[in-house]
């Protein structure tokens, strides 16, 4: 599944140990050196003035949308624009209503409480929740089968940051006792490259508006992406020219990656190719199309085909996946005549 010769995916919306480390570094510290997501910016903004000039906590936040577009940036700018510290946990890591009740039972007043994954809590874990963010309290349960007592923990006002990335998973109690819910858009070419020269500029290194825009126009409207290829291609520069990045140096830095003008990499287009050129476009079955290309199913269907189906490569029907005509553009490819009323041979 790499793409690049270290053996990395370029182009993976999750984040690795060096991404985290370089992201500390890069991450704005307020709202209005927040890049993109506009509309959430204005919106989160209006909340967070109207909660200080009450002198009350921030209501619960619910940020969803694809990794890599800014929610924990955007959860620790809310605790730095209240004043407050921020706690971070994680969805997954909380698979006990004990696990939960340790970290609310320890939280300061006015403390941001940052969940990542909150879909993936376990179910006792988010009944908990429910009554934590509504009321300010918990139950805590004290020993077994009947004798078990429930005791009242009083809790000092917080404010819950949630993030996921997959929102329809949330049951409704829970999505329903957000004051703020937001979905966070890809991002547009120019906001990425504003991305760019900003972490350009942050890890010293000159990059001119043509070099900027080839970087940007690869990273998949994603800023995780757009700064994680800045860095490749700061390596390419640093070896290979005088350490500046233009167009071209940055087009030949990502060509040894394996990163494509429309940001496909080497399992992308292995897809691809696979589907054109054995399968005639399709429709071809998903566990069939992952044989041709070597790969697990999952890693074709959630690694793959998210972002071929966005840039409109790929459909995906009831009789298998099939290839648009921008893919035959995009990958220099003929179609084959059509044959109407022909049925699928590699449908389901």
């Amino acid at each position: 599944m790499s793409a690049g010769p270290g053996g990395e995916r370029l182009v993976d919306h999750d984040a690795d140990s060096e991404d985290r480390a370089v992201e500390a570094a890069l991450r704005p510290r307020q709202l209005g050196e927040f890049i993109g997501q506009e509309r959430v910016r204005q919106q989160l903004d209006l909340v967070l003035r109207a909660a200080r000039e009450r002198g009350a906590t921030a209501d619960h936040v619910l940020l969803s949308g694809a990794p890599g577009l800014g929610k924990t940036t955007l959860s620790m700018i809310i605790a730095a624009e209240m004043g407050a510290p921020i706690r971070i946990s994680s969805g997954p890591a909380i698979q006990h209503a004990g696990d939960l009740a340790s970290i609310l039972s320890s939280l300061q007043e006015g403390e941001v409480l940052f969940l990542d994954e909150i879909h993936r809590m376990s179910r006792p874990a988010e009944e908990m929740l429910y009554m934590a963010m509504e009321d300010f309290r918990v139950d805590v349960i004290v020993g077994k089968g009947p004798g078990a007592t429930a005791i009242p923990l009083e809790l000092p006002p917080f404010t819950l940051v949630g993030a996921t990335t997959r929102a329809g998973l949330l049951p409704p109690p829970l999505r329903d006792r957000f004051g703020f819910t937001a979905h966070m858009e890809f991002y547009a070419p120019a906001e990425l490259e504003r991305v760019v020269h900003r972490s350009a500029g942050l890890l010293d290194v000159e990059v001119d508006p043509a070099g900027a825009a080839e970087i940007a126009g690869r990273s998949r409207g994603t800023p995780r992406i757009a700064n994680r290829l800045l860095r490749r291609v700061r390596d390419y520069a640093q070896i290979k020219t005088d350490g500046a990045i233009g167009r071209e140096t940055a087009s030949r830095a990502l060509e040894v990656y394996e990163v494509d003008e429309r940001g496909l990499d080497r399992l992308d287009r292995a897809v691809l190719q696979a589907l054109l050129k054995l399968f005639g476009g399709g429709p071809v079955g998903l566990s069939t199309l992952a044989v041709a290309v070597g790969e697990e199913r999952e890693t074709v269907e959630e690694v793959a085909e998210p972002f071929l189906v966005r840039e409109g490569l790929l459909a995906r029907t009831p009789r298998g996946r099939v290839a648009t005509p921008a893919a035959w553009a995009h990958l220099g490819l003929t179609p084959p005549a059509s044959q109407p009323g022909q049925p699928g041979l590699f449908g389901g």
